[in-house]
């Protein structure tokens, strides 16, 4: 049986459409059961309804607090029955579900424990990259918990950072390395070949 899978996002959903393109081209066992983004009007919303996905908003602004706006995500992750949460450009803070431990991913720009934590997201990743004059970035696949990017990972791919990089060119080499390493994050939890062992997650050979 297929992954249920619930996409978060906050934008125009460049991930998720690299999901959908993956599970129509046979590389990817599952289907996205939700796409539920945090602002209204974003065009992640639209990417979903041209395949089928239920689209739904549920805009931070809408509510007065963290745990409200939260509970509202997860009431409808797990209306949708959804195997796996996965974050595709999500910039609100949530609060995890408990029953989601081990069972939400995310994906971020740059080899972490570098460039990463609260604040560090998008060019702002890059635009320090470059400025501390790092030799490689690249992009870092992990299991989300309480902390921003601190969860124990599960793929990295480097890049090598040029010198007459920009932030622009820099993010287009580590969203390239995104969206090979993510779907094949994803196909591994699909297989049940993730396992986590405190912060180390093991890769199994396939059964």
């Amino acid at each position: 049986m297929a992954l249920r899978l619930a996409v978060l996002l906050s934008g125009g959903g460049t991930t998720l459409e690299n999901i959908f393109t993956h599970i129509e081209s046979g590389k990817l066992d599952a289907t996205v059961v939700c796409v539920i983004s945090s602002r209204h009007g974003v065009y992640g919303l639209e990417r979903a309804r041209n395949h089928g996905a239920p689209a739904i908003t549920i805009a931070r602004k809408d509510f007065a607090d963290t745990p409200s706006f939260s509970e509202a995500v997860w009431g409808e992750v797990r209306a949708h029955n959804a195997d796996l949460v996965v974050l595709a450009g999500f910039m609100s803070l949530l609060e995890i579900d408990p029953a989601y431990n081990g069972r939400m991913m995310n994906v971020h720009p740059a080899l972490i424990p570098s460039f990463c934590g609260h604040g560090m997201y998008g060019h702002r990743v890059h635009e320090a990259v470059i400025e501390y004059g790092a030799k490689i970035s690249g992009a870092t696949v992990h299991f989300v918990d309480a902390e921003y990017d601190h969860g124990p990972i599960i793929m990295q791919k480097a890049v090598p950072v040029l010198e007459d990089d920009t932030p622009d060119s820099l993010a287009d080499r580590v969203q390239a390395a995104e969206r090979e390493i993510y779907p094949q994050a994803i196909q591994l939890y699909a297989e049940g070949r993730l396992r986590i062992e405190g912060r180390r997650v093991r890769i199994l050979p396939p059964l």
